[in-house]
C-alpha cells in the first residue's frame, strides 16, 4: 500500500508539472507587448489567440510554481501583477467581462467571439488566488477587476438564470439552465461587494440525475464531459458540504470522475485508448477537432 501511494503521489506530480509546463510555455512573456501575460488557448492551431481562462489558470500556475520551487517568488509576483495590468488596460470587454479569444499581441477580441460568464469567472478565480497569494499591489488589482463585473447585466431576469453568452451583434442567449462547470458564478455572483446577485439564482437551475453501473444518482451535466464536474472545484473547496437542498457537489463530482474511468473500462474493446489507467473522457481534440461530448 505504501508503495502504491508513492507511486501514486509520483504520478499526480508528473501529471501538475506538464499542466504546469503549459501555461508556463504558452504565453506571451515580452514586457513591451499590450498582450503581456496572455496564454493561449491550445498549442495547434490558435498561434496568437489567447484564451482568458486560460490565463485564469495560468495565474493559479505561479502560486503552484512557487510553492513547488518551480519559479521563483519575484518572478511569480512580477508576472502576476503585470497579466493584471494587461486586463486592467487592454483586454476588450463589458461591464466587467472580457471577450472569450483574445489576440495574444494586443487583448483584442478574435473570432469575432462572445462576451463569456464562465471565461471570465474562471480569470478572475485565478486573479483572486494570486491576489492572496502575493497580497500587496496584486491583491488590489484583482479586487479591483472583480468589483468591476457587473453580474447583474448577465442575468436573465424572467427566469432567474445566468445568460450563456453575449456579443454586441447578438446580443444575449442560451441560459446557464442546468448543472455544468459554472458553479463558481453563483458564489463571485453572491459574493460581488458591487454588483450582488441574490442566492436563489443558485437553486434556479435543474438538477437532473442519472446512473452508471454503481454510481448513482449523479447530478449530470449537458454533455457529460469531465470538466464539467471539476472546474469549479479548482477554486471552491466543495468537501463535507451540502447546500440547503441537502447536494454534495464534492461527492458528486467524485462520482461522476469514477463513472468516467468505469464508462472507459466498460469501452475498452471499441476504443484502444480506453482503458483502467487511460481515461478521463473531457472537452479535448480530437481527430475529428476539438470535441465535447463524450458521456461520462
Amino acid at each position: 500500500m505504501r508503495i502504491f501511494k508513492s507511486y501514486g503521489k509520483k504520478l499526480i506530480l508528473k501529471e501538475l508539472k506538464k499542466s504546469y509546463n503549459f501555461f508556463t510555455k504558452e504565453i506571451n512573456l515580452n514586457s513591451n507587448s499590450p498582450g503581456y501575460g496572455l496564454i493561449r488557448d491550445k498549442s495547434l492551431l490558435t498561434k496568437n489567440v489567447a484564451s482568458i481562462a486560460s490565463v485564469g489558470y495560468g495565474l493559479a500556475c505561479l502560486v503552484i510554481g512557487v510553492k513547488n520551487k518551480w519559479l521563483n517568488y519575484n518572478t511569480a509576483f512580477n508576472r502576476a501583477n503585470r497579466t493584471l495590468d494587461t486586463f486592467l488596460n487592454n483586454v476588450e470587454g463589458k461591464n466587467g467581462f472580457f471577450y472569450h479569444f483574445v489576440n495574444m499581441k494586443t487583448g483584442k477580441r478574435e473570432w469575432n467571439c462572445e462576451i463569456s460568464i464562465i471565461d471570465t469567472a474562471i480569470f478572475i478565480c485565478g486573479a483572486i488566488t494570486a491576489g492572496e497569494f502575493f497580497r500587496g499591489i496584486v491583491k488590489d488589482k484583482a479586487d479591483k477587476l472583480y468589483k468591476k463585473i457587473n453580474w447583474q447585466w448577465y442575468t436573465n431576469k424572467d427566469n432567474n438564470y445566468f445568460y450563456m453568452g453575449y456579443s454586441p451583434e447578438k446580443g444575449f442567449w442560451g441560459n446557464w439552465d442546468m448543472y455544468a462547470e459554472q458553479l463558481m458564478i453563483y458564489v463571485l455572483g453572491v459574493a460581488s461587494p458591487t454588483y450582488p446577485v441574490d442566492k436563489s439564482m443558485y437553486y434556479s437551475f435543474k438538477r437532473e440525475s442519472t446512473n452508471y453501473g454503481d454510481f448513482k444518482d449523479i447530478i449530470y451535466t449537458y454533455c457529460g464531459t469531465l470538466f464539467t464536474y471539476q472546474f469549479s472545484h479548482a477554486w471552491i473547496d466543495f468537501k463535507n458540504t451540502k447546500d440547503l437542498q441537502g447536494t454534495d457537489w464534492f461527492e458528486n463530482s467524485t462520482k461522476a470522475t469514477m463513472a468516467n474511468r468505469q464508462y472507459c473500462i466498460d469501452n475498452m474493446k471499441k476504443f484502444n485508448t480506453f482503458g483502467k489507467n487511460s481515461w478521463g473522457l473531457t472537452a479535448s481534440l480530437s481527430p475529428k477537432g476539438y470535441s465535447r461530448r463524450f458521456w461520462c
